[in-house]
């Protein structure tokens, strides 16, 4: 660990539940706790886990602007969203890249912004680069609010004895609202990573280890869960993770995310590279694949297909929910289509691998 690694204000609690602490994004934090990742994983999908998610960066958007503004730096249409209203989004390069993804949040005198981790100091250039263009003020509060992700089936009838101010049954899944759990103000979001049912409850860092405490009591149903599990979870539902599936030089059209681009909604960064791109038509696209053999498709593993190299796994693992090796990788737009067989290379093998429907995960508990 070097001195420069920040540690989010759950850090002493992670040590003291025998967390394996690593860096991260700049951060120290936990990958697996002493039950291991496997365990963990299992936690999320039958019962409820709890991650520190404090690392992600969040910006605040304020001004008679603040909508206008939102649309133009991202690819989808927040003008669509009621106030209390969450919208799965990216920012994009003027080539169409992808320089993240994000939530955005519609709130009732602000828009939020909530981006990765290991993206916070290039997103606030990035959307700070286009402020000058409306009457808006951004303010990046990542370093003063906490973020705990409670995840799970169980997640709801865990959360709702805590926040007796909330009717938890009628925040519907993308929604939020406002309230207090364990008498800790917290912006409550029905969001999450995991493909289960779930809330992200945002607070002040002061309440931090309050809200830890009031969730994880020893002998409880809620374990807490590090970003091992986070991984995998995420992978079995195909969710991107950025700098693995999506990137700089990948967009959203190719990264199967078109659903989240909004051409019609009037002028935004990169609006003209995708359109180009759309009319052109695609020559790649991102795929979610199963090995026919046993094996791990790690990241970075070189792919091939009819005999020539195609790029490398993306993302990869053994899934813990169904026992099979799953993992994602772009391939050429023609072949980009299920049941297309392919090969990975596992250290000098080449194994066979067969595109599948995705999300590989179809049993979660997510509304």
């Amino acid at each position: 660990m070097t001195d420069q690694l920040k540690r989010t204000p759950f850090y002493d609690l992670h040590v003291a539940a025998g967390a394996k602490m690593v860096p991260f994004a700049g951060f120290e934090m936990p990958v697996q706790y002493p039950d291991g990742i496997t365990a963990e994983h299992n936690t999320v999908r039958h019962a409820a886990g709890l991650f520190d998610v404090t690392h992600m960066g969040e910006f605040e958007v304020f001004g008679k602007d603040a909508l206008a503004f939102v649309s133009y730096v991202t690819s989808n249409d927040p003008a669509a969203l009621a106030y209390g209203q969450v919208q799965y989004s990216c920012f994009m390069h003027e080539s169409g890249g992808i320089v993240d993804d994000c939530l955005v949040y519609r709130l009732a005198d602000r828009m939020m912004l909530v981006v990765n981790a290991s993206n916070t100091a290039k997103d606030w250039a990035h959307v700070s680069r286009y402020a000058s263009k409306f009457d808006v003020r951004l303010v990046n509060q990542s370093d003063e609010i906490a973020l705990l992700a409670l995840q799970g089936p169980k997640a709801q009838a865990v959360l709702q004895p805590l926040a007796r101010d909330v009717d938890l049954e009628r925040v519907q899944y993308y929604h939020c609202v406002t309230g207090k759990v364990a008498g800790v103000p917290c912006i409550i979001s029905r969001t999450g990573y995991t493909g289960e049912d779930g809330f992200e409850l945002y607070h002040a860092n002061r309440n931090a280890v309050k809200l830890w405490h009031a969730l994880v009591k020893p002998g409880g149903e809620v374990k807490p869960v590090g970003l091992g599990a986070r991984d995998s979870l995420r992978l079995e539902m195909a969710y991107p993770l950025y700098g693995n599936d999506i990137d700089d030089e990948t967009t959203p059209l190719e990264a199967g995310l078109g659903w989240i681009v909004k051409l019609k909604k009037g002028e935004c960064v990169g609006k003209g590279a995708l359109e180009a791109q759309k009319a052109k038509g695609l020559t790649r696209k991102l795929v979610g694949f199963r090995l026919q053999e046993r094996g791990f498709p790690r990241h970075g593993y070189p792919v091939w297909v009819e005999g020539q190299r195609s790029g490398d796994v993306r993302s990869g693992t053994v899934s813990p929910s169904t026992g099979e090796a799953i993992g994602t990788a772009y391939l050429p737009f023609a072949v980009a289509k299920w049941g297309t067989t392919f090969e990975v290379d596992i250290r000098g093998k080449r194994v066979p691998a067969t595109v599948v429907e995705t999300p590989f995960w179809k049993k979660g508990s997510h509304r």
